[in-house]
């Protein structure tokens, strides 16, 4: 039995309607890798309204130098603000679970409504207009191909964060670069990028209010670890020419 097996959720860069069509299956990660990657969404959340990423360069700089200021490294509060999640498959719902403890107001746009959540069902322009905070939790495909673009942008709060661990062809770079030039958004936190790994000059390197971090979503040792079991255990049922774990 011909099959490919990746060890990832993301499958963007498999073709997997030519592998169909050459009656090839294509066996994939999802689900092991879900509270994890709402775990680091979470806390890039934290991260990026509460400056903490800019407040650890700043000790380790050696630029701390009066022990408190009213006004020193102010970010904003998490706790009781609008969180938006575009996409509410499993990632968007667990990101939903942590907003709950922070007694956060959920609003989500969605492929469809879902009734196993307290969260509102609002268009994609409502929610950029009303969160503080926009998390991208969808899959890479044709409709959301830039979907985050000057126009989109444009619509969110001078308040609001914009936050993406999902895949980076979502976000419309150049646009995205013009938005924090102009403020346009107050801030960003990004696991993904068009291009990985971003080039040493990429224009986003140069704004202290986006926090970075290279693609480690999954990056647990706990994770990590049940993705090989599922990536192995899918490959060997393929010889055996038996039902893989999980296939697209």
């Amino acid at each position: 039995m011909n099959e490919i097996v990746v060890h990832t959720v993301g499958f963007d860069h498999i073709d997997v309607k030519e592998a169909k069509s050459r009656g090839i299956r294509v066996g994939y990660t999802p689900e092991v890798l879900t509270e994890t990657t709402a775990d680091l969404i979470f806390g890039l959340i934290l991260a990026v309204a509460r400056r903490i990423v800019e407040g650890d360069k700043l000790i380790r700089e050696g630029k701390w130098m009066i022990p408190w200021q009213p006004d020193f490294l102010l970010g904003y509060d998490v706790y009781g603000k609008t969180l938006g999640i575009i996409g509410m498959g499993r990632i968007g719902k667990a990101v939903y679970r942590r907003a709950k403890g922070f007694n956060m107001r959920v609003i989500y746009t969605s492929r469809t409504k879902k009734d196993d959540i307290d969260a509102e069902f609002v268009s994609f322009e409502e929610l950029l207009k009303q969160s503080d905070f926009v998390v991208i939790t969808v899959d890479l495909n044709e409709s959301t191909y830039h979907m985050i673009n000057g126009s989109t942008l444009r619509l969110m709060k001078k308040t609001a964060f914009l936050i993406n661990a999902s895949r980076g062809k979502v976000i419309d770079e150049k646009a995205f670069v013009k938005a924090l030039e102009e403020k346009w958004i107050a801030g960003a936190a990004l696991d993904v990028f068009e291009e990985e790994p971003i080039n040493k000059d990429h224009p986003l390197l140069k704004f202290s209010n986006v926090v970075l971090t290279p693609h480690i979503g999954s990056a647990t040792f706990e994770t990590r670890d049940k993705m090989a079991e599922i990536a192995v255990e899918n490959l060997f049922r393929g010889l055996r020419g038996e039902k893989l774990i999980y296939e697209l």
